[in-house]
């Protein structure tokens, strides 16, 4: 396989994985037709505010990158953490002599980062509602 397919096949990979408040809005019309329209107003620009439910910020934001609880001094919340999701690219050349030859070869690498890298978002609930929205950039 070429160099030009693989990329073309990891670029529609990363395509299928992400959905955008749209597509989530139309697999559940009827809920979203149900909310307030300051609600979906936010739900469909890819926004959430203290108050949503967690159905209201999936629709909004998709997945999770990674869920964790914390405790505090008045219980135990549930936080939702989301990173930037841009596909990186990174090109590396080497080259190596010796033994009567030299070799040159280079790479092209995709990543989607670690698991906990680029953290942009964090919504936190209480009590089944989202009761913060933590922003890291």
């Amino acid at each position: 396989m070429n160099l030009r397919a693989l990329l073309s096949l990891l670029l529609l990979a990363l395509a299928g994985c992400a959905t955008t408040p749209a597509e989530r809005i139309a697999k559940n019309q009827a809920a979203y037709a149900a909310w307030p329209p300051e609600v979906q107003a936010r739900v469909k620009a890819g926004e959430v505010a203290p108050g949503f439910t967690p159905a209201q910020v999936h629709m909004a934001l998709g997945e999770p990158d990674r869920t964790f609880t914390r405790t505090t001094e008045k219980g135990t919340d549930e936080v939702w953490a989301y990173r930037d999701r841009k596909p990186r690219f990174t090109v590396g050349l080497g080259v190596m002599g010796g033994g009567g030859g030299t070799q040159v070869s280079g790479a092209t690498v995709m990543s989607s980062g670690g698991p906990y890298r680029d953290e942009v978002l964090r919504v936190i609930f209480e009590e089944g509602r989202v009761s913060a929205v933590e922003k890291t950039k």
